[in-house]
């Protein structure tokens, strides 16, 4: 007889393959359960099946079709996942089937064949049949003001067993992990730093009210806003550190190294000093201010920063610095303070 297959939609587990005797016991236990066997073209309610019992002969292993997706509640997906590299690290997510992921578009590194991509329209929060145009919409223009691509692209384990889909980070840093569960369920950060997250994650915007923070806060007048209960996967340069402030405790930061911070936290400027300071200083007339209770996480090397000393490095007017060969160009390099022969 062919072996049965039952699954349990609201712990998303699956048994089998059952005997009929075993299948019978696990549908009486549990009458919420969804049966699959050999010759059955989908997954259908134990109680609407009139018996357990295979008349066909078996021929070997089958397997049985994808499993019918069941978010946990808070709608994300409870996905696995492991983070590869040190300088240019990439995060490997492994999927059950029916299961999916959400990343920026351009993020993918390598996938496996029976992982489907498709595009969405927004945030892919509103994919399901609950999402209507105008939600759809909505999440895509959230996106388009905190700098992110208006379409996103969702990754969905059609196959059986176990699915792998990889996210590559844009430029060295670290990728940093967050369980939003954990975290009350939204934390703020930075504009651009959304890599990927569980197929459920919303992806909004977080408005600076205060003028002084928007103009000179580093972030400028709007951040991100990530809520929901599953993985996100944000990108950071250089370092991350975390401190865990207490209430009414404030740190002092250089603008553009903060990478995100609890919805809590309470973000602000204030001057770095004197006028000599400001003038001399090299930081700039503001710093960052963040005062707790909650979390914050700061990055070691802001992008712009990178991009700074990139910039002038380069050789200027755009083209190549021809002279690099010869005793001219050295010559010409020990003036500029740049002696590396």
């Amino acid at each position: 007889m062919p072996d049965w297959y039952l699954h349990d939609p609201a712990r998303n587990l699956r048994q089998g393959p059952l005997d009929d005797d075993s299948a019978r016991g696990a549908a009486s236990r549990n009458p919420s359960l969804l049966a699959w066997r050999e010759g059955m073209s989908d997954w259908l309610p134990v109680r609407s099946i009139a018996e357990l019992a295979g008349t066909t002969p078996g021929h070997g292993a089958v397997v049985p079709p994808p499993l019918p997706h069941t978010a946990p509640a808070g709608g994300a997906d409870d996905i696995e996942f492991q983070i590869h590299g040190q300088e240019m690290q990439f995060v490997e997510v492994e999927l059950d089937p029916g299961e999916s992921a959400v990343a920026e578009a351009g993020a993918l590194m390598f996938k496996d064949a029976s992982v489907r991509m498709d595009t969405l329209f927004g945030d892919g929060s509103h994919s399901g049949q609950s999402g209507g145009f105008m939600d759809k919409l909505l999440s895509a223009g959230k996106r388009v003001i905190t700098g992110e691509s208006l379409f996103t692209t969702m990754f969905t384990h059609t196959g059986s067993g176990k699915g792998r889909v990889a996210f590559a980070a844009p430029y060295p840093g670290t990728v940093l992990a967050m369980k939003l569960s954990e975290h009350g369920g939204r934390v703020i950060c930075q504009k651009d730093s959304f890599l990927a997250g569980a197929r459920g994650v919303q992806i909004g915007v977080h408005f600076q009210r205060r003028i002084l923070t928007g103009l000179f806060g580093g972030e400028g007048f709007i951040m991100q806003k990530l809520e929901g209960t599953g993985w996100v996967f944000v990108h950071a340069g250089g370092c991350v550190v975390e401190r865990d402030l207490a209430p009414g405790e404030r740190l002092d930061v250089d603008t553009g190294c903060v990478v995100g911070f609890h919805a809590s936290v309470d973000m602000d400027v204030r001057a770095v000093g004197g006028v000599k300071s400001m003038f001399f200083g090299g930081e700039g007339v503001f710093l960052a201010t963040l005062t707790g209770p909650g979390k914050v996480w700061l990055q070691s090397l802001p992008f712009s920063r990178l991009a700074g000393r990139m910039l002038a490095a380069a050789p200027q007017g755009g083209g190549q610095n021809r002279g690099e060969g010869s005793a001219l160009g050295g010559f010409g390099r020990l003036l500029g303070g740049d002696n590396r022969f």
